[in-house]
Formats: structure tokens, C-alpha cells, sequence
């Protein structure tokens, strides 16, 4: 088996993490820009923007999921959805993911002919670039993964890190040392999935 796909292998979601990673923060911060510098793009647009949050930036974003979410969450339901929380402010950090759609507009003006592909490939590009970063993470034992609670906590990243009205908010990729290793992984059956033709 390939090294390539033996670490898509090792990719995994991991729920239990902690904060005993063998990595610095400058050195994840360096593994990240490169992956992000690598990862290709339509048009080479280059629209991913990234935010590393660690430390009490870290914990601050899990604290505002939860003062976002309390109020819509139905109150029987919401020691789950803070214990879930608390898990995540319990790893080593927080990747941001953004797209930058003052760049997608301005192609979409400048291509027009493609113009509504931009959004549509800006996606596959954010998409791309989490799930890069999540494998490089995993080849250095670092456990991962990916939420979604855009976008329900927009408004409050925007104005605890000052970020640019343009940079729409995709995912949020928590990191940290792995404290309990992933299940076995279900595949669905191949034949439902490929078709090949010669």
C-alpha cells in the first residue's frame, strides 16, 4: 500500500483529544500555511483564508459556540450539546477555515462567462484544503475533527478576531493529542459507488 494512501487511512474523526501534541505552535502554524500554499484552486484564485487559534483564543471560540447555541438549543437538550463543547475546548486548538468572496466576486466579474462556478469552486477548494490539513495533521499523530457551527457563530468570530467582513466562515477543525483512538470505519460497498468502463 502507498504511503499517500495509507495516511488517508490514518485520517480519522477524533472526539477524545487533549493537549499533549509533539508539535509547537509555530511549527502547526508552518504545517498549516504549506498545506494551504499547496492545496490547488480554480483558476489558481487562491481564496482560502485560515485562522490558528490556540490557548484561550482556543477556548474563547467554544465558549462563544455555547452562548450562541444555548438559546436555540431546547434546555433538556443543552447539558449534550455543552459537554460536546467542553470535549472540543479540551484539545489543543482550533483551525478556522474561510473563503475570501471579495475574490470569488471579482472573478465572477472578470470571467463571467463562469460566473456562477466560482462559488460552486470556492467550496471544492475549502473542501480540499480541510481535509489536506487534517491528513498532515494525522501523519504527526495529531487527532482531528471538523464541525460546522457556521452559520450560528459568524457574528461572533467576526468581532473577537477582527476578521474581514469578506471571509465567510466554512468549518471548524479541532486538533489535539488523540485520547481515544476512532471505531473500526464502514465502508458502503463498491458497487454503489463505481462504475468503470473500458
Amino acid at each position: 500500500m502507498s504511503s499517500f494512501i495509507q495516511a488517508l487511512k490514518n485520517r480519522r474523526s477524533i472526539y477524545h483529544l487533549g493537549e499533549n501534541i509533539s508539535l509547537s505552535h509555530t511549527e502547526i502554524e508552518e504545517l498549516v500555511k504549506e498545506v494551504v500554499r499547496e492545496t490547488p484552486t480554480a483558476f489558481n484564485s487562491q481564496t482560502q483564508r485560515v485562522v490558528i487559534l490556540f490557548g484561550d483564543s482556543h477556548k474563547r471560540l467554544w465558549s462563544l459556540t455555547e452562548e450562541a447555541l444555548k438559546p436555540l438549543t431546547p434546555a433538556e437538550n443543552f447539558p449534550g450539546t455543552q459537554e460536546k463543547l467542553q470535549g472540543f475546548a479540551a484539545g489543543k486548538g482550533t483551525i478556522l477555515f474561510f473563503e475570501d468572496m471579495d475574490v470569488v466576486k471579482g472573478l465572477q466579474e472578470q470571467f463571467s462567462l463562469y460566473a456562477e462556478n466560482f462559488p460552486i469552486w470556492s467550496e471544492q477548494a475549502s473542501g480540499m484544503t480541510q481535509s489536506n490539513v487534517w491528513v498532515a495533521l494525522s501523519e504527526h499523530n495529531i487527532g482531528a475533527n471538523l464541525q460546522h457551527y457556521n452559520p450560528v457563530i459568524d457574528d461572533a468570530v467576526e468581532e473577537e478576531w477582527a476578521i474581514p467582513s469578506s471571509w465567510k466562515l466554512r468549518g471548524q477543525m479541532v486538533f489535539g493529542s488523540i485520547e481515544t483512538a476512532a471505531g473500526e470505519k464502514e465502508y458502503a460497498a463498491d458497487d454503489n459507488r463505481f462504475k468503470v468502463f473500458h
